[in-house]
């Protein structure tokens, strides 16, 4: 088989924050739902890469074995996510997510994942990316359509007043909010898309730990407003997932936050964390993902 037209590992479109859904003619609207992004790569075998390049096909082999049934040569982005209880369940994303051994094979076992597909990178070695987003939906349904669960394709409208009963009733099933896209924009790697989340959360750069390399017990962030803070304690798969990028960047030098605590200071080359935006006025943050 010759070369593809998209390179591995692709870097993915992102979406910039947005106070409120943008209207006029031309948006289109998503569901985010509460998963890990992933981009699923049909070529002689299946390859799930993670928002950040890094092969994460053990951790969703499920995902990847349904997606033998793909068309060859085609590369479709999207988000793992694990449905329990009738919504989507984030704990259990990052349990499989950095799990390994028996203990990632029980969690496959007991909590088998979907795949929620929101674009199409390249079909039958077509690459799509430069195509309009109404094209490369068009080419989603048609790839998607014939297989099913657990592959499946997000729910989309041009229509603002459904995009807004979405905002308003999904996050008990789970949704963090609302992606809008232009109809005529093309996958770029940058922000072009808008997302409207339904709880307030911002991005911070990850600048040192608490604890030991091996289970940092905190992470040291600095906010978009320079503050540099400590979390709360991690969760066990928090900590796990912090622990390698701790390990690549190495050891580091004692620092202090602005309120003196001291943390181990590293060069996470641009990690970034999700923390809730509700506690960034005060010394500790909570941080919900690794983004």
């Amino acid at each position: 088989m010759g070369a593809l037209s998209v390179e591995y590992p692709v870097t993915v479109a992102l979406a910039r924050a947005a106070g409120t859904l943008p209207a006029g003619p031309g948006w289109w609207y998503e569901p985010k739902l509460d998963g890990d992004r992933a981009v699923v790569w049909r070529r002689d075998t299946v390859r799930v890469q993670t928002r950040s390049g890094r092969d994460a096909t053990a951790a969703w082999i499920d995902v990847a074995t349904a997606a033998m049934d793909l068309p060859a040569d085609t590369v479709l982005d999207g988000e793992a996510v694990i449905w329990r209880n009738g919504k989507t369940d984030f704990g259990a994303v990052r349990s499989r997510a950095s799990a390994r051994g028996r203990r990632l094979a029980d969690l496959i076992h007991r909590y088998p994942a979907s795949y929620v597909a929101f674009d199409c990178l390249m079909l039958r070695g077509r690459d799509l990316r430069g195509r309009p987003y109404t094209e490369r939906r068009a080419a989603l349904l048609d790839v998607l359509e014939p297989l099913g669960p657990p592959l499946q394709t997000v729910p989309a409208t041009d229509n603002i007043e459904v995009a807004r009963v979405w905002f308003e009733v999904l996050p008990e099933q789970g949704i963090e909010g609302i992606v809008a896209k232009q109809a005529s924009g093309t996958y770029r790697p940058d922000r072009s898309w808008r997302k409207v989340r339904t709880a307030e959360t911002v991005d911070a750069a990850v600048v040192g730990y608490t604890g030991p390399a091996t289970r940092p017990k905190q992470i040291a962030v600095q906010l978009p407003d320079g503050r540099r803070v400590l979390s709360q304690t991690l969760t066990a798969p928090l900590s796990a997932e912090v622990s390698r990028y701790v390990a690549v960047a190495g050891p580091g030098k004692r620092a202090d936050t602005a309120g003196g605590e001291p943390y181990t200071a590293i060069d996470a080359a641009g990690i970034v964390v999700e923390v809730a935006a509700g506690t960034t006025r005060h010394a500790v943050v909570t941080v919900t993902r690794i983004r």
